[in-house]
């Protein structure tokens, strides 16, 4: 595990024992900290019994207190312990945080760190891949992965590749960012930006802002607000923007890389491992074609009698769904769930792409209507009528498309569940 010796003596708060804060615990006790925990499942609480001190934070006198360390899904905006930590001066920080201040006892490394609303895990990912390709000791961690300070150091010479969501990046102060990436940033989440758009964007930008000046920023331009942080940040900074030139660099990638958005995930990926100063000759074009894509992401699951089955639970909003959309031809379009926003927003342009639709859960009239009258649109409610349905009308040729363009949890726990049942689903087809 990763740790750090300015730890030692030192007390701590971890709020919340999920997989990272475990991770964060066991780190901490390692380094000979202090450590108070909490959770409100007692289940969660138990295996720290005798090993440290197991408490609320909101109800501790955290006087002396190096910092509290929330999961990335405690939100700072209307969560109590922001106020209570604030009033003793002690810094809300997260597992990220604690990362960046073990990086000077870690063997010589470099970080490269990638944000975005849409396609950062499939950039990280392939940043990964195409140093893994070349021989570059490498781990990826943050929002993907196993929790950062559960891995083993890299030794001299690594690479640490780390997706980071906005959350993840309002708990840290201190991560300089080799390479920061950010590839995009439209509407989501904003219920933790008390509805600010601005605020959510702010927070993205923050990763560019952590880093030194003389380290690489790579920007996507595909979205205005990121175009007009490229050049607002480029005067002072090391600045490369993600230029559709640099998309066609090499031109034979991986199925899971198809479409428009992955174009620019790979350039991002491209321009990243270029400027480690990675030796990466004939290895770049061998990753790209070997990349073999992430669970819910552009999943081809199956072709049955011709017809391509996709599974991109990942497609949360419209903005992600909308490259989906853009990638296939004759489209059956499984869509519905939570809606994060009102409209098809950026699928809008892609509707001639699609062949027929079948709506879902909670938003599911409501795209029903929006789509009625322009592609012939099916109301199923549950996913496996959506699948039956779809599997009846389809032609060898035509592509059964799940990429809801909404959150998941008005019928599933997360996303990877509802592309589970999806996958599930498709292979009882065959």
């Amino acid at each position: 595990m990763i740790t750090s010796p300015a730890w030692k003596d030192k007390k701590y708060a971890v709020l919340g024992l999920a997989r990272s804060g475990r991770a964060t615990v066991e780190a901490l006790l390692a380094a000979g900290a202090d450590v108070l925990v909490w959770d409100d499942r007692e289940e969660a609480r138990e295996p720290y019994n005798g090993r440290c001190a197991i408490g609320d934070p909101l109800e501790a006198d955290l006087t002396g207190y190096a910092g509290v360390i929330v999961s990335p899904g405690v939100p700072l905006n209307t969560h109590p312990i922001k106020p209570h930590a604030d009033s003793f001066g002690v810094p809300v920080i997260g597992d990220i945080e604690l990362f960046a201040q073990a990086r000077e006892h870690l063997p010589p490394h470099k970080v490269v760190g990638i944000t975005g609303t849409n396609g950062k895990s499939t950039t990280t990912a392939l940043v990964h891949h195409i140093l893994k390709t070349a021989g570059v000791p490498t781990t990826m961690g943050g929002n993907i992965g196993l929790p950062i300070l559960e891995q083993e150091p890299l030794p001299e010479g690594g690479v640490y590749v780390l997706e980071l969501s906005s959350y993840q990046i309002d708990l840290t102060y201190s991560l300089d960012c080799d390479v920061a990436v950010l590839l995009n940033i439209t509407p989501d989440h904003l219920d933790r930006y008390d509805g600010d758009f601005e605020k959510y964007a702010a927070a993205k930008v923050r990763l560019i802002e952590l880093s030194s000046t003389e380290h690489l920023s790579v920007i996507g331009t595909a979205s205005e607000t990121t175009r007009k942080i490229a050049e607002k940040l480029g005067s002072g900074r090391a600045v490369m923007t993600i230029d559709p030139i640099y998309a066609d660099l090499e031109p034979n990638r991986s199925p899971a890389l198809t479409g428009p958005h992955n174009d620019e995930n790979s350039a991002a990926a491209i321009l990243a491992t270029m400027f480690l100063d990675v030796k990466l000759g004939a290895n770049l074009s061998l990753a790209l074609r070997t990349y073999p894509g992430l669970p819910h992401r552009m999943e081809r699951v199956a072709e049955i009698s011709g017809v391509a089955y996709v599974n991109d639970s990942k497609g949360t909003n419209t903005a992600a769904s909308a490259p989906a959309l853009a990638a296939f031809d004759n489209i059956h379009w499984i869509l519905g769930g939570l809606a994060k926003e009102p409209g098809l927003g950026e699928c809008e342009a892609e509707l001639p792409h699609v062949k027929a639709a079948y709506t879902i859960g909670k938003a599911g009239s409501d795209f029903a209507a929006l789509l009625e009258g322009r592609v012939p649109v099916e109301q199923c409610e549950t996913l496996d009528r959506a699948v039956t349905a779809a599997a009846a009308k389809a032609e060898a040729g035509d592509t059964v498309l799940l990429s809801p363009a909404c959150a998941s949890f008005d019928q599933y726990t997360d996303f990877e569940k509802r592309g589970e049942h999806f996958r599930e689903l498709v292979e009882a087809l065959a």
